[in-house]
């Protein structure tokens, strides 16, 4: 039996996103504080003949397999690319842990671990710069999710700074499985032209540290995706009142909230509070990835 080439594509989140300017082309620019969880989708690949994608999991029915799955289109996009870097098929299995639509960058992550895949089987060298741009050709937050790790992301997401030191943290995820779509929240948005991220402390090591910054920013697109779904509001309330909590705020253009925690236990513990209090709700609790 072939041992199958695996990739994860964790859950993406955005501890801060501030809205700084709408540009020219209709895009907005943006500065986020973007972290990632030890949750994840599942991407598994053996060789065939041609490329084929089977999704199951939890969410599996939420997407579909054609050719506008994003998985699809980033192995499309690096064949077309690099024709003669991978000689033969793929069929791949999707696992779909995480919820769609749900601003922890799903479809984003998966599609960065596409590329990840074809670059790890790749006859010649893939130039970590050209992966990028592709990525940023097939999404605005694919190249945040192709590096998975600690970093701020400006102009729309392409431009990224990673971190080189990150203070070990819990995060509790909660999502009340409505889907939003980003445009329908960026066009509830009132002010366009925020203020930037103020200046991270330096070395970022210590909760405390970041706790104290994060109270200090924002998601500018919380307000309006709470009046689509109010709900959010509930949630991020809640989570904000458990034992431990260093912030709760909305990630992305939402539905899914956060709490984040200087420990596993007490993660665990509203994680616990937060599926008692809301049984047909998403709850996962986990680690943070660390540079």
């Amino acid at each position: 039996m072939v041992e199958p080439f695996v990739q994860l594509a964790p859950a993406k989140i955005n501890l801060a996103l501030h809205v700084t300017r709408r540009r020219e082309d209709g895009y907005h620019d943006l500065e986020s504080l973007v972290v990632f969880a030890d949750l994840a989708d599942e991407l598994e690949a053996v060789p065939a003949d041609t490329d084929t994608l089977a999704i199951i999991g939890p969410f599996a029915a939420g997407l579909n397999n054609g050719e506008t799955n994003l998985v699809l289109r980033a192995v499309a996009a690096f064949r077309a690319r690099w024709p003669e870097a991978v000689d033969h098929g793929l069929a791949m299995r999707l696992t779909k842990n995480l919820p769609v639509a749900a601003g922890i960058g799903g479809g984003s992550a998966d599609a960065a671990a596409a590329l990840r895949l074809m670059a790890s089987l790749s006859r010649e060298p893939i130039p970590v710069a050209d992966l990028a741009d592709m990525a940023a050709r097939l999404g605005a937050d694919v190249p945040a999710c192709l590096v998975s790790t600690p970093l701020i992301a400006r102009g729309v997401g392409e431009v990224l700074a990673p971190l080189p030191q990150f203070p070990a943290l819990h995060i509790v995820l909660v999502n009340p499985l409505v889907p939003l779509a980003t445009a329908d929240v960026f066009r509830r948005l009132r002010a366009h032209d925020n203020y930037p991220l103020p200046e991270l402390p330096s070395p970022l090591t210590r909760p405390a540290q970041l706790g104290l910054w994060l109270a200090e920013t924002r998601n500018d697109l919380q307000p309006p995706a709470v009046k689509l779904v109010p709900i959010i509001g509930d949630i991020v309330a809640q989570l904000a009142q458990t034992q431990g909590c260093i912030l709760a705020r909305m990630s992305g253009s939402g539905a899914t909230c956060f709490g984040l925690f200087g420990s596993t236990g007490q993660a665990h513990q509203a994680a616990q509070v937060m599926r008692a209090a809301h049984p047909d709700h998403w709850v996962a609790a986990a680690p943070l990835l660390l540079p």
